[in-house]
């Protein structure tokens, strides 16, 4: 079965999938006349809230935890994995698919918001809703949460609580001592990071959204600020080949043909590709599941939020993905004299290990805090799908999963879940575009209505 799905995933994943969704992009970005053009609004907007409206979490706080559940090791690692086989042309069209995809996650969370319903003290809002309620289809709605809430929980609290295991393995070592159960072998170590991981979510993820929503509002600036001082940092000591670098990210990305002793690939083809893919994947616009937690904020109208909320892509591709990608080519240029082949793992450390003493260690703690926000961030998320599915009854039963998850995934192997996980992020793109596609109109006229007075308070 996981080589059937590996194998479909291949297909999925592959140019049908990038293609679909950067024609996406390309058509939201018609649709709603450039809409990327409104981003500084977006990024005022942000950090003011309205008088008298009604939501469980500030602008600045739904944008935070949007943000927790998109920005992960995938960030770092990612890209120089893009830049390792897509050459330095990949930075360029990692950017581009950035811009685009600001105007999809428009469109996502305008229905989002449009659609959402009254739950508790606050809303409950994402895809499933508007497909429910615009689209009138009830069972795509269902389709998109059920694969949401299972792909939340492998991707969210498996995988990322996974990640910090590792990483904390390869920063400190793995303990010799061991318990057995069995035949089966526990490492301490990785039983210790299980603990404290799931003990430290735990906290959040049953405080509700408004604790989650607090925590993100420290959380994300901080550590994103600490990463992006660390990469301006390193572009400061690699000053001497900046413009160097620059021009081989713009050339690359046209170049016609592979460059001798560079990257696995250069070329126009193969940097478009891993560019793109990795600009789709690291912000999750056509995905729609950061929607979902937009859909709770305090705003007087749909395009409020959905201003606010594509700033997210803004912060997340544009200005995070570039930089490290910047950071990255550079410092192989730097340190090598040439671009080498070199993966990305490699390449991201290879570039911290530039600051003395502390790059390692910037490097380290970021990736740790880049999972574990998006462990709290994509909770939330998981637990509006189930309970979209199953009733609020879910709730509770599935934050228990979630938690139990966290504390098991540093002592598993996760290869076949990462094949099921991408196979759940297909199924969700397809309900999640169509929907957008069908409800162009109403995108269209929300944005007429309200664009210009976007700042006017709730009667």
């Amino acid at each position: 079965m996981i080589d059937f799905i590996s194998t479909l995933n291949g297909y999925l994943w592959g140019f049908p999938m990038i293609a679909f969704l950067f024609g996406a992009h390309i058509f939201t970005t018609v649709r709603t006349g450039g809409i990327q053009r409104k981003v500084f609004k977006g990024i005022r907007l942000s950090v003011t809230t309205p008088k008298g409206t009604q939501g469980e979490l500030s602008p600045f706080a739904s944008l935070t935890t949007s943000l927790a559940g998109t920005l992960g090791t995938g960030n770092i690692i990612g890209v120089g994995t893009a830049v390792a086989l897509g050459g330095a042309g990949a930075v360029f069209w990692c950017w581009v698919t950035g811009m685009l995809g600001m105007a999809t996650q428009y469109c996502e969370v305008l229905l989002s918001v449009k659609y959402r319903e009254k739950w508790g003290v606050g809303f409950r809002g994402g895809p499933m809703y508007f497909l429910k309620n615009g689209v009138k289809n009830k069972y795509l709605g269902l389709l998109y949460a059920f694969s949401a809430s299972v792909g939340a929980l492998i991707t969210g609290s498996v995988i990322q609580s996974n990640a910090i295991g590792a990483v904390m393995e390869d920063a400190f070592g793995r303990w010799d001592k061991s318990i057995n159960f069995g035949e089966y072998e526990m490492s301490l170590s990785a039983l210790l990071v299980g603990v404290v991981t799931s003990l430290l979510a735990s906290v959040a993820i049953f405080g509700g959204v408004k604790l989650i929503g607090r925590i993100c509002s420290y959380l994300v600036p901080f550590m994103a600020l600490l990463f992006v001082g660390g990469c301006f940092c390193i572009l400061f000591l690699n000053r001497d080949v900046l413009l160097l670098s620059l021009g081989r990210v713009f050339r690359d990305a046209f170049s016609p043909r592979s460059a001798g002793g560079g990257f696995v690939g250069s070329s126009l083809i193969v940097a478009l590709r891993y560019g793109v893919a990795r600009g789709l994947f690291s912000n999750e616009a056509g995905l729609g599941t950061s929607s979902i937690v937009a859909s709770t904020g305090k705003t007087p109208n749909p395009v409020r939020q959905a201003l606010v909320s594509m700033t997210a892509t803004f912060w997340d591709t544009v200005v995070m993905c570039f930089v490290t990608g910047l950071v990255i080519v550079s410092s192989i240029i730097k340190t090598e004299g040439r671009l080498g082949v070199i993966d990305g793992s490699t390449a991201c450390f290879l570039a911290f290990s530039q600051i003395p003493y502390v790059g390692g260690g910037i490097l380290i703690f970021s990736m740790t805090v880049f999972a574990f926000s998006t462990i709290i961030g994509l909770s939330y998320m998981g637990v509006s799908c189930a309970s979209f599915v199953f009733g609020k009854k879910a709730e509770l039963p599935y934050k228990i999963l979630w938690t139990a998850g966290v504390f098991i995934a540093p002592l598993i192997s996760l290869e076949a879940l990462w094949s099921v996980a991408d196979l759940l992020n297909a199924i969700l793109v397809v309900p999640n575009v169509a929907g957008i596609f069908l409800l162009g109109n109403v995108v269209k006229s929300e944005s007429e209505k309200y664009l210009n007075n976007v700042d006017m308070q709730a009667k």
